[in-house]
């Protein structure tokens, strides 16, 4: 594998924010995901699971709810604001004033051209959904207290609003209320406190499904006003409801954690005698769970805990598969940690500030496995706070340390570092092009001469650095025409070629030197989630979402011998079994036949020059190896060599020593500064 002196970093302070509310658009098979920071992030569940797009937050922006409109998403939030989303430039594309103070909820019909908004002044407002925008249309009957939830019937002609202590049903044509649903409040001391109606769905054979602060799950019959059955499922809040597409199942998610599932069943032969039925029960959080979604195949669920859950229906999947596996998604995709390799400085990347590091320094040299002592602490150099409301979208530090950039959706800001000893200064570059107004990625070449940026419609703005100068030099774009925005680059070390990569699965390869394009990788089915270029062969090295591996040539414009093989032979099921991907690639320059990849769980090092394994060798045989004689090490040994002694990993990069730094951030410090969970009775306390 390789001996590997690790700088093993726990001192990045990262605590994701909590989820507000989640949505999934079954024709895309896109979930979006709003988080209590105001960020949205888009998950492609066709293509395991990947995130493929980020839209940062901003200060003071609320999210309460999410709805998809075809393959427009809406939000709504304390803020009062209605807000459309461009997922082309990942930002807002407009907001509209809802004028009714806060927005606790929204609700499209099934045929798409309406929105029913649920306001703090007690009014449903109803909102026409046009090709561009959407436009006021009028108001139902208003209400004397909040409207917290509301839900279309699917034929479009019936609107439920939840509420304090009852739900209303209204005429969605004439705008007046029909029926008014009283919600028991809770018994003992309780009974004098308001029952929140905090979730609502309006089935179509007109029954009411409604989740509320006493802990029930009630369903109602909409046409006559009355209460069918109630289910007592927790002490505590029901916060969320889902409901099947064919409406045979329903789930229920609760502050305790948990979350409830109904379905539909005949308690006899006869199958018209159907009711709901609680049939299972769900522990995958340790906080509130303030949103669910449930698609044919799985219970998605989020929360203050921080963590996207997916939880297979096993009745639903083929057992043994991908799809059966349980996953649970907390860390971005894109990378917060920047390494400069040659100084020994790392960039930490929040919400509203960036952070660099110096890191530690041991002493002497020891045998794999030990620790060794340390002689001089990591070391804070640099706090940065962001200008503007915008939160920080990307970073970036240059190898050498001397150059740091960040961007927000609104500005660029360049920043000139100069080292005196163990002193530093910060310089803004205050002039910087015009051009340079926004990006989705930044990136500097090797040498630190330039600064690329990834613009719209896959478009890379390439600039000089020079002493306290920022200069345009250049904009490379690909001749696919794709709207789709660069989330990958990678610059070669000797400064010839820049790889980039975007959601549309396109690769391109650009010749820094003549500033064009010099070829584009053949297109694969799945979202690549990292790429790099070799420092000694120029091979690009490409990892997709579907943990495929391929390396191209950039010479011969072609797919390598070994990827080739590879392809041909394919990868061990161990490997295409993970349920993590593959965030970054990295290089050993001591031995150029090292590949070194990394997910949130593992650090694998791909030796080129070994046999691949095939598919009755033991993929994670590492431990087993160091046991056997050296003959017999040399027959069972293959390409894969991957090791899980670090936990949670954020980032592996290599430093110009040939060290490793590797920064972790166990789940368990995330959990330590969460709020504290509902008090819960526990078996023999």
């Amino acid at each position: 594998m390789g001996d590997f002196k690790v700088h093993r970093v726990r001192f990045f302070d990262f605590v994701p924010s909590g989820i507000k509310a989640l949505a999934f658009n079954r024709d895309t098979e896109r979930l979006a995901v709003a988080r209590e920071l105001g960020s949205l992030e888009l998950f492609n569940f066709s293509d395991n699971y990947c995130q493929e797009k980020v839209i940062p937050g901003r200060d003071n922006r609320s999210v309460e709810a999410l709805c998809w409109v075809g393959s427009r998403l809406f939000s709504v939030g304390l803020d009062g604001l209605i807000t459309e989303y461009d997922w082309d430039n990942l930002r807002p594309k407009y907001t509209v004033d809802a004028y009714g103070g806060p927005v606790w909820s929204i609700s499209c019909n099934l045929q798409g051209n309406l929105l029913a908004v649920g306001c703090e002044d007690g009014t449903v407002k109803i909102f026409e959904v046009l090709d561009d925008r959407i436009q006021f249309q009028r108001n139902l009957d208003r209400q004397k207290g909040r409207i917290i939830s509301v839900s279309w019937h699917p034929t479009g002609t019936k609107i439920a609003a939840g509420m304090m202590d009852m739900i209303r049903i209204f005429d969605a044509e004439t705008g007046h209320a029909t029926h008014r649903l009283l919600v028991e409040r809770s018994v003992g001391a309780a009974k004098n406190r308001e029952v929140v109606v905090w979730s609502l769905a309006f089935l179509s054979d007109h029954s009411i499904v409604s989740g509320d602060s006493a802990g029930k799950v009630q369903i109602w019959d909409g046409l006559t006003g009355t209460l069918i059955r109630s289910h007592l499922i927790t002490k505590w809040d029901v916060l969320a409801l889902s409901v099947a597409h064919d409406e045979s199942s329903l789930i229920a998610g609760t502050s305790e954690g948990t979350v409830v599932q109904f379905q539909f069943l005949s308690s006899s032969r006869q199958q018209q005698d159907k009711e709901w039925v609680r049939t299972r029960t769900l522990k995958k959080h340790t906080h509130d769970v303030r949103s669910l979604v449930l698609t044919d195949t799985a219970v998605v669920s989020g929360g203050m805990d921080t963590q996207l859950v997916v939880c297979p229906l096993l009745d639903k999947v083929e057992k043994n598969t991908a799809e059966s596996e349980l996953r649970k998604m907390i860390f971005p995709l894109k990378s917060l940690v920047c390494c400069a390799k040659k100084v020994g400085l790392l960039l930490f990347q929040f919400p509203d500030h960036l952070e660099v590091w110096r890191l530690g320094e041991s002493e002497g040299n020891g045998k794999p496995g030990d620790r060794l002592p340390v002689k001089r602490k990591p070391e804070k150099l640099i706090q940065l706070k962001r200008k503007g409301e915008d939160h920080i979208r990307c970073s970036a530090l240059s190898a050498c340390g001397g150059w740091l950039a960040y961007a927000t959706i609104s500005s660029v800001r360049l920043y000139k570092l100069q080292h005196s000893g163990n002193n530093i200064s910060i310089t803004k570059i205050s002039k910087l092009p015009k051009v340079l107004s926004s990006a989705h990625q930044l990136c500097f070449s090797p040498d630190s001469t330039k600064l690329f940026a990834s613009s719209t419609q896959s478009s890379v703005i390439v600039t000089s650095l020079c002493q306290l100068e920022c200069k345009y030099v250049h904009t490379l774009q690909p001749k696919s025409g794709s709207q789709q925005s660069v989330h990958l680059l990678a610059p070669s070390d000797d400064g010839k070629w820049l790889a980039t990569a975007n959601t549309d699965y396109e690769v391109h390869v650009y010749n820094l030197n003549k500033l064009k394009l010099h070829c584009t990788v053949p297109v694969y089915g799945s979202c690549p989630t990292a790429i790099a270029i070799h420092p000694t062969t120029n091979n690009l090295v490409i990892v997709h979402a579907d943990k495929q591996v391929f390396e191209f040539s950039l010479g011969q414009k072609e797919y390598t011998d070994w990827s080739r093989k590879l392809q041909k032979q394919g990868l061990h099921p161990h490997w295409l079994e993970r349920d993590t991907l593959i965030s970054s690639i990295s290089f050993n320059h001591k031995n150029p036949a090292h590949i070194i990849m990394h997910d949130n769980y593992m650090l694998c090092v791909i030796d080129q020059s070994l046999p691949l394994p095939d598919h009755k060798t033991r993929l994670y045989n590492q431990m087993t190896l160091r046991g056997l004689p050296e003959s017999q090490r040399v027959r069972q040994s293959h390409a894969f060599k991957i090791c899980k002694s670090f936990q949670d990993v954020l980032s592996v990069s290599s430093l110009e020593d040939q060290s490793l730094v590797i920064v972790e951030r166990p789940l368990l410090d995330i959990m330590s500064q969460l709020p504290a969970p509902v008090l819960q009775k526990k078996f023999a306390t």
